[in-house]
């Protein structure tokens, strides 16, 4: 008794893929991000807060002060060392300056239908149910880490015949438009050169074209060569740290950007879903962490999972530093654990030409 040979399952079209339940609508253009499953509820966690004595700048001393204007001083090119080296320090003022940090981490699905050459995988469409987006096993980065990932949803691969050589896995050479040959760059085609005939060509006039290798054809770029394309629906995964920093500080009238430097750590706390911090000695820390969870968590909730948050208190050394140059009073601040320093109307300052 024979035996019937089954043919692979048909390519879907765009309108089949859209059948699959969990993936109703998706278009070539990107199915958009697919509502996550509801999170946790918040638990309020145990906050112990730190030590008023924690909550003072330490003091910056006058020589670390001075060695940091030193420093920022030569790595300007067009600023003379005097001011740094011979000016007096005759007043340094700390500023109490905090950083309240919210970072949640998310994960994002996207689908849409994709195409690829055909390697010989197996063409699983409708063989059973396909996964619902949120079903579909992928390994999450460390914490806090973002990455991503495209996965083939399984059961919705197909093979199609490649459109855009018909299954042949070639198509026109376009350089020599499917001759083989182009005509002689030397002589023009003509075959003769100064009343001769042309070397280039040996007098016919053509040369082999060396992009298709005088074939006429070359490979499909659709489909490599392949003559088929595996049809699926592809699951983009995205895990993203989204990232938002408050700046608490006195009203020192301070300009300098704190985005780029530390500080000392005061308070760190994760969980699936935070609780906002409660009884910290500096309120606006508290307002901070308030606004910022609840903002965080009524909008990245509506088209991401929430994996993880994690909320952070530093305090970032400020201090600003009079000195005496040349009986004129000026100033810099020094900020950071870095000791970054900035200076506004440097007294001497040259103009410089680069060569």
């Amino acid at each position: 008794m024979n035996s019937a040979v089954h043919p692979p399952p048909a390519a879907p079209e765009a309108n089949m893929f859209g059948s699959v339940p969990g993936y109703e609508g998706i278009t070539a253009g990107g199915g958009g991000f697919l509502p996550p499953p509801m999170p946790m509820e918040p638990v309020a966690p145990p906050q112990p807060g730190p030590t008023p004595s924690e909550w003072n700048i330490p003091t910056l001393s006058e020589d670390a002060a001075r060695e940091a204007f030193k420093s920022y001083v030569s790595s300007q090119c067009c600023y003379n060392e005097n001011p740094a080296k011979d000016g007096v320090i005759t007043n340094m003022e700390p500023f109490n300056t905090f950083r309240y940090r919210l970072e949640t981490f998310t994960e994002s699905r996207q689908t849409e239908p994709a195409e690829k050459p055909y390697e010989g995988e197996q063409a699983d469409f409708y063989t059973q149910p396909a996964p619902q987006p949120w079903e579909v096993q992928a390994k999450s980065p460390s914490l806090f880490t973002k990455h991503s990932e495209e996965i083939r949803v399984p059961f919705t691969s197909s093979i199609k015949e490649c459109q855009s050589c018909r299954g042949r896995g070639t198509t026109p050479c376009e350089d020599c438009t499917g001759n083989g040959n182009k005509p002689c760059g030397v002589c023009n085609g003509s075959g003769s050169k100064d009343n001769g005939r042309c070397t280039d060509c040996d007098g016919t006039g053509k040369n082999s074209c060396t992009t298709c290798k005088s074939r006429g054809t070359k490979d499909c770029t659709t489909c490599e060569g392949k003559g088929k394309l595996l049809a699926y629906i592809k699951l983009t995964v995205e895990w993203t740290n989204n990232v938002e920093d408050h700046i608490v500080q006195e009203n020192s009238g301070l300009k300098v950007d704190l985005q780029a430097v530390s500080g000392k750590e005061l308070f760190k706390n994760s969980h699936n879903l935070l609780y906002p911090l409660i009884g910290f000695p500096n309120p606006a820390i508290s307002e901070a962490s308030e606004r910022l969870i609840k903002d965080h968590q009524s909008k990245y909730a509506k088209t991401s999972r929430i994996l993880q948050q994690r909320q952070t208190v530093e305090l970032i050394p400020v201090t600003k530093v009079i000195y005496k140059w040349k009986g004129d009073s000026h100033l810099y601040i020094v900020y950071g654990n870095e000791q970054q320093v900035s200076a506004d109307n440097y007294p001497a300052t040259c103009c410089c030409i680069v060569q």
